[in-house]
């Protein structure tokens, strides 16, 4: 029987949610309406689905949610002009790109032209910029989740080996970026690993907290884990509709804490994208 405790991200994001919504209203008093666009392109059904959700999201927190959804056809050009439209539009305070976008579409070069001060996703050259200097800015939403959610668990990070297995732009590099950051949630001792190392298990198996954000279903196996280890599965991949988790079920039996196979930091990436967007509007409205 396992006795990890389990972490779940639901409590976390109800945390940050609620933040989020007295600051809502505090910028609602002043006659302010914060406002996250979005934008879609083509027809990719958990793409759509992702834009829905986030809209109901932004709804019940009292923001204006305006939306452009742009054909599987569409051309660079009518992205980036609409990226210009909401850069241009001061109601407009941030703004999602939803990803993937369709292959013959650069997603990099559309983000390049996006406002950085709009940038919901935190994702943004000069973002990531300032993430690396230590400069105020919006964080990438799932590495600042898992911060959050290991600080709500009350897990210790300062001063601990923390391990992330993965090394991707959207996960691994900035969180080890934001982990040894000099603050009471974060100043650890940060190794990156991915796959292509030989025996990367011989570095996760000396990790105080393992972060799987490799993107490869159940790679992470109980003989890959320190006993007593906190780990976190941030990595996953779809089949269909099946959300497969890079961290296998049964590594419950090593690890003092875990989060969930579903419902760990997902909640926690969504909950920080509207830490973003309130920010965002409190900055182009102070």
């Amino acid at each position: 029987m396992s006795s990890a405790l389990m972490m779940p991200g639901a409590p976390v994001a109800e945390a940050v949610l609620a933040d989020v919504s007295e600051r809502v209203a505090r910028l609602r008093e002043r006659g302010v309406t914060p406002s996250l666009a979005t934008i879609l392109v083509g027809d990719d059904d958990a793409s759509a689905g992702y834009i829905r959700v986030k809209q109901r999201q932004a709804a019940a927190l009292g923001f204006d949610s305006p939306h452009v959804h742009l054909a599987a056809d569409a051309k660079q050009d009518d992205l980036l002009a609409v990226i210009a439209d909401f850069n241009a539009d001061k109601n407009v305070h941030s703004v999602l790109i939803q990803y993937p976008i369709p292959a013959h579409l650069e997603y990099d070069a559309a983000l390049m032209t996006l406002d950085p001060d709009k940038d919901v996703d935190g994702m943004h050259p000069l973002n990531m910029g300032r993430l690396a200097l230590g400069l105020p800015g919006p964080l990438p939403n799932t590495p600042a989740g898992i911060e959050a959610l290991l600080a709500h668990y009350e897990i210790p990070v300062a001063g601990r080996e923390v391990v992330i297995l993965g090394r991707g732009a959207t996960l691994g590099r900035p969180l080890a970026m934001l982990l040894t950051q000099k603050r009471p949630t974060a100043n650890a001792a940060v190794t990156v690993v991915h796959t292509g190392v030989k025996d990367w298990a011989r570095y996760t198996r000396r990790a105080e907290i393992l972060i799987a954000a490799a993107g490869v279903p159940g790679i992470i196996q109980p003989e890959h884990v320190k006993p007593g280890a906190v780990v976190v599965g941030a990595g996953v991949r779809y089949e269909g509709r099946r959300l497969l988790p890079d961290v296998d079920e049964s590594v419950e039996t090593v690890a003092s804490a875990i989060t969930p196979r579903v419902g760990g930091v997902g909640p926690t990436t969504i909950a920080m994208l509207f830490r973003n967007a309130v920010a965002a509007a409190e900055r182009a409205t102070a």
